[in-house]
Formats: C-alpha cells, sequence, structure tokens
C-alpha cells in the first residue's frame, strides 16, 4: 500500500471520528461544561499526552523563526478554531454544524489564493459564491425547534468562523508539517494553543461540577481528547504531509453525512427542508471548488 493511499484511509479515519464528534460533543455541552471549559479540557489533555510521548520520540530542534509561524497556526488551528466551534456547536445541532464545516474548502482555496498566489479558475469563483449563499441561507434560515438548539444562527456562524480558521490553518501549516516529524511540531502546536485559551476558558473550567458528571459523560469527555483531538490531529498531519491541502479539506464535505445518520441514529436532531436546500447549495459550492483537473493526481 503506498504512501499516498495510506494517507488518504488516515485522513477518512479522522474525518468519521469528526462526523460523531458534533453529537458526543454536543450531549456534554453545555449541561455539564461550558464550551471554553471544555475546550481548557480538551487542549490540556492533548498538550499533555503530546509531550509525554515526546519523550520516548526523537524531535527535531525547531528553527528560531519558525517559532513565530507555530504560534500562528496554533491560534487559527486550536484556539480560534476550537474556541468557535465548540461555542457554535453548545447553541446549533450537530447536523447544522456539520454542513456549515463543509464551507473549509472554500476558506482554503480563498486563502491558497491569498497567501500562496494559487491562480484561482472562474469556475471555482463561482463555487465560492454557490457555497457561500448556501451558508447564508442556513445561518439566516435554519433555525431549529429543537431543544438542544439555543439559538442556531449564532451558533452557525460561529462554526462558520471555526470553518474559516480551520482553512486557515490547512494553508499555513503545510510547510511546517513538510519541515519536521509531526511529533515535533504538534507538541509546540498544542503547548502555545493551550496558552491561548487557558485565560479565556479558565472561568468556565472552574465552574464544571465533576461529581455532578455521570460516568458516561466522563466517557465523552475522554472521547473528545483521545480521539477527536490527539488522533484525528495526527493522521490529518500525516495526511498533510503527502497530500495537498486542499486534497485534505476536501474529506470535511463527508463530515454531514456521518454527522446526520449519527444523530440520527442517536435521536439528538431531525432534518428538515432548510437544512436540505442549504446542504445541497453548499455541495454543489464545494463540488465546483474541489473540481480538478485531470492531470492533477494530489
Amino acid at each position: 500500500m503506498n504512501a499516498r493511499v495510506l494517507a488518504i484511509i488516515a485522513v477518512f479515519i479522522g474525518t468519521f471520528i469528526y462526523g460523531i464528534n458534533y453529537t458526543i460533543a454536543k450531549d456534554v455541552m453545555p449541561t455539564f461544561v461550558k464550551p471554553f471549559g471544555f475546550i481548557v479540557i480538551r487542549v490540556a489533555g492533548a498538550t499533555l499526552i503530546f509531550w509525554i510521548l515526546g519523550l520516548f520520540i526523537k524531535s527535531e530542534k525547531i528553527e528560531k523563526q519558525d517559532y513565530k509561524k507555530i504560534i500562528i497556526a496554533s491560534f487559527f488551528g486550536v484556539a480560534l478554531n476550537m474556541l468557535a466551534f465548540f461555542k457554535g456547536l453548545s447553541l446549533t445541532t450537530p447536523i447544522s454544524a456539520s454542513v456549515m464545516m463543509v464551507t473549509s474548502p472554500i476558506m482554503v482555496l480563498l486563502f491558497s489564493s491569498i497567501l500562496l498566489k494559487e491562480k484561482v479558475q472562474k469556475l471555482k469563483i463561482l463555487g465560492v459564491f454557490i457555497g457561500l449563499i448556501g451558508t447564508i441561507v442556513l445561518i439566516v434560515y435554519g433555525n431549529s425547534n429543537t431543544s438542544n438548539a439555543t439559538n442556531s444562527s449564532l451558533g452557525n456562524f460561529l462554526v462558520l468562523v471555526n470553518a474559516a480558521s480551520y482553512g486557515l490553518y490547512l494553508v499555513l501549516v503545510k510547510n511546517l508539517i513538510a519541515k519536521y516529524h509531526p511529533f515535533t511540531f504538534i507538541k509546540w502546536f498544542y503547548l502555545f494553543g493551550f496558552i491561548f485559551i487557558l485565560p479565556i476558558g479558565w472561568q468556565e473550567f472552574t465552574e464544571i461540577s465533576w461529581s455532578a458528571m455521570p460516568a458516561n459523560i466522563y466517557l465523552k469527555v475522554s472521547f473528545v481528547v483521545i480521539f477527536t483531538t490527539c488522533i484525528t490531529y495526527l493522521f490529518n498531519l500525516y495526511g498533510l504531509k503527502k497530500l495537498k491541502p486542499t486534497t485534505v479539506s476536501v474529506f470535511i464535505y463527508l463530515q454531514p453525512v456521518i454527522a446526520a445518520i449519527y444523530a440520527l441514529i442517536t435521536g439528538s436532531d431531525s432534518l428538515n427542508f432548510i437544512k436540505i436546500l442549504a446542504s445541497i447549495i453548499i455541495f454543489l459550492g464545494v463540488f465546483l471548488v474541489i473540481k480538478q483537473p485531470k492531470s492533477v493526481t494530489k
């Protein structure tokens, strides 16, 4: 099995974990843990795990000029990304949040054209506009009547901010991942991210009533720390070493399918006309954005 196939499998597994994470994390927030407090647990746990594992894995020395790049990447890839996502998810539904994340490939295209000076075809520009129309439809008209969605419009907008932040992170991190071993990068990446989020999430972290949390909630929190954070980031970093940022971001459009199936099975969300219509429009936009010439192999 060649490296490209392994990279695709790794990114798919990460995508599957992300897909079921929408419902799992939603079960925890905001009843047992508020979103910013949850991020402190998530990033602190991941930072601890990666630094402990780093003791057993030989790592390269980070060049001085690259620390600034890692700090910027950690702001968008950890701090803004996770804070906006968890706060947004706490306000909207799993299916709506997963649909909003589909806009990430569009964001990758925009940032790649701006930062990497990649040429943008007219068809892709059309895809961006179509995708944004679907996004606006979901934000403005995608209010849910379910009890676990207290403010769908604001929640969907925050997940859009998360998608933009994640898209920028994929572009910023590409050169760093090509230069350093994943563990060398990721332990510093999360350490700087933890420094960013601690002041913001500390208050909500101190409000957690640990004794009131049922055993199944502890398991779900552990799932988010170990699988959604550690495993998926490592798998996606491996994918980024072998694939283009746009290719990795394409897998995000599988998340709504996985998230919807899991949410419907568990009864945590429902489908309606607006969600279906917005999803179709966004998927059409993403299809135009990710459509590549036949000569492109990655």
